[in-house]
Order: structure tokens, then C-alpha cells, then sequence
């Protein structure tokens, strides 16, 4: 009886949360644009990469990764025909793609407000580490034409595929979202077989429905959330990893809650990206070797206040909250 009135109450907490993500998406405008959208300056520099970028150079040896600003273009009928983003390319990228050997990159996508730097710009610092391994990746801060509607953001993400399978070689994706982009990371996980594993922060419920199909393909799934998220209860993520289990047979999923921590992941932002790392390169079958995991994963290369100031320029708390 226990279990089933705690199951009951952690239903109506995800059926609260996601009735005011509703009303807020319903009380915008029906017509996909969005007169308010200030997307990021894709020629700034500043938000090519992380304020001590040059730090893993110097201790790790080799070169930073390189940063492309790009506007890649979406087949569609509506008015804005492509979506900015940056893709972070290892150094000397497209000599090592002619090995043969079959490419994994990653896609980060940001909440209901789009961006590019994510939760305490933790993107900036993911896209930068995993691009700068000995063994790295190519990693794609993907921005939306239209954020918070799921159906136009979905197109962007596979746009962003093509663009990276055609331009860059790769053929199997890891996809990373942040509260709404939940939604697109596990609908797009869910009916695209090149989607080799999803993580999500402070994901929201609404629209995520293709976590079933990621779970019956044994597609890995981590899940981070703080349990003093305001903007969206932990018992989200506590959900999904629950639907999960109920319908993989073999897959993997790692529910993992941080106390105390906020919908930003202000209080962790170091410790999430250290696991979103490891999470991207272990799907890509590469081990990072411990002298790295020491000199580029764990190493803080923004202040706090950097990480927030960042979020403001990358356009990622115009509709988002770090409460």
C-alpha cells in the first residue's frame, strides 16, 4: 500500500508539472514564430568556447579542439529554413575520418528558451572537452528555429544529423538535452536508429514519449536531475527512468539525483559534465584514459559566474529558470 501511495503521489507531482509546461506553451502564440526570439551572435566569439579553453592545451599537450559557427539548413516550408549552432571538430578531424573507422558525435540541445551553452553553460565546457580528447569527437551545440515546439525542434536535430553525417562522416549519434529538450532528444532517439544513446538534465515529461522505442532498442539513457529543481520535480526524471525499465530488455539507464541542486545545475555543473563525457565517449566504445579524465573531464574551466553570465549571452534563460 506504501509503494502504491507513493506512486500515486509522484503521478500527480508529474501531472502538475506538466499541465504548467503546457499552459505555458499553449499561452504563446499558435503560429510558430516568435517575435521575442533573440538567438545568440553566431560571429561572437566569446561563445566559441570556455573562458579557459587554453588551459587544456597546456596540460593536456595537444591542441584545442576547432569551432565552426554554422547555419545548417532544414528542408521545410516555414519561414526560417535553417538553425545556428557550433560544432566543436577534433583537431586534424577530417584526416582521422579517412581510417575507416565508423564515427560518433554528440548533439546538445538547450531548453524551452533554445541557446547554446546549456545549463551553467555546461555545453560550452562538454563540447570543448570531448572535441579536445586524444580520441575526440565532434560535438554540435545545436540551437532551435522555433524553441518549445517539439515538431519544428525535431526537424532541426535530424537536420543537424544529415548535415554531420554528410559533412563530417558520422554516422552514430549521441543526443543530450536540457528540460524541454528532453522532448526532441527522446522523440528523435525513439524513430532514428543512428542514435546511439540519450542523456538528459532536468528533463521534462511532456512529449517524451519516444523514450518507449529508445527503451525497447536497448538504447542507453542517463538521467541527471536536482531534487530543488522549481521548474521541474526530479519525480520527471524518476518517471522516465521508471518507463524505461518497464519496456527495455537489457538496455541501460542511470537515474541520478543531486541533492540540494537546482534546475540549472548550478551546485554540480562540474560533476554533470564530467558524467555527460564519459556517458558520450563510453557510446562512442572509447575509454578515456585517466591521465585525461584528470587534465580535460574534471577540469573547471569556467567561475560560477561566468557559467551564468555565459547562459545570458547564449540566449539559453530567456524562458528558462536556474531556480
Amino acid at each position: 500500500m506504501q509503494d502504491l501511495a507513493h506512486l500515486f503521489k509522484q503521478l500527480q507531482r508529474n501531472l502538475r508539472y506538466n499541465l504548467q509546461a503546457m499552459a505555458s506553451l499553449s499561452a504563446r502564440s499558435s503560429t510558430p514564430a516568435r517575435p521575442d526570439r533573440r538567438p545568440p551572435d553566431k560571429d561572437d566569439e566569446d561563445l566559441k568556447h570556455t573562458p579557459a579553453v587554453s588551459s587544456l592545451a597546456k596540460e593536456s599537450g595537444k591542441q584545442v579542439c576547432t569551432v565552426y559557427s554554422l547555419e545548417i539548413k532544414v528542408s521545410t516550408s516555414d519561414t526560417i529554413k535553417s538553425v545556428p549552432g557550433f560544432l566543436h571538430t577534433p583537431q586534424n578531424y577530417r584526416h582521422e575520418q579517412s581510417q575507416g573507422r565508423e564515427k560518433t558525435g554528440a548533439i546538445l540541445l538547450s531548453g524551452a528558451a533554445g541557446g547554446v551553452v546549456g545549463p551553467s553553460s555546461i555545453y560550452l565546457s562538454i563540447a570543448d572537452k570531448v572535441a579536445s580528447l586524444k580520441r575526440g569527437l565532434p560535438v554540435l551545440r545545436l540551437d532551435y528555429r522555433y524553441p518549445a515546439r517539439n515538431r519544428y525542434c525535431v526537424s532541426d536535430v535530424v537536420a543537424a544529423m544529415h548535415y554531420m553525417q554528410k559533412g563530417f562522416a558520422v554516422s552514430r549519434f549521441v543526443l543530450v538535452g536540457w528540460s524541454f529538450g528532453g522532448a526532441p532528444v527522446f522523440t528523435v532517439g525513439g524513430q532514428d536508429d543512428r542514435v546511439v544513446g540519450c542523456a538528459t538534465v532536468a528533463s521534462q515529461t511532456a512529449d517524451t514519449g519516444g523514450i518507449r522505442e529508445v527503451a525497447t532498442k536497448c538504447t542507453p539513457v542517463l538521467l541527471l536531475h536536482g531534487l530543488s529543481d522549481r521548474t521541474l520535480s526530479a519525480s520527471c526524471s524518476e518517471s522516465l527512468d521508471d518507463k524505461y525499465r518497464r519496456y527495455t530488455r537489457g538496455g541501460q539507464s542511470k537515474l541520478q539525483l543531486f541533492e540540494g541542486d537546482d534546475h540549472a545545475f548550478t551546485k554540480n555543473s562540474l560533476t554533470a559534465e564530467e558524467m555527460i563525457c564519459d556517458f558520450i565517449m563510453k557510446q562512442a566504445g572509447e575509454e578515456i584514459a585517466q591521465a585525461e579524465q584528470q587534465s580535460v573531464v574534471q577540469k573547471p574551466l569556467m567561475s560560477k559566474e561566468d557559467r551564468i553570465k555565459k547562459m545570458k549571452e547564449g540566449g539559453d534563460m530567456q524562458d528558462e529558470s536556474i531556480e
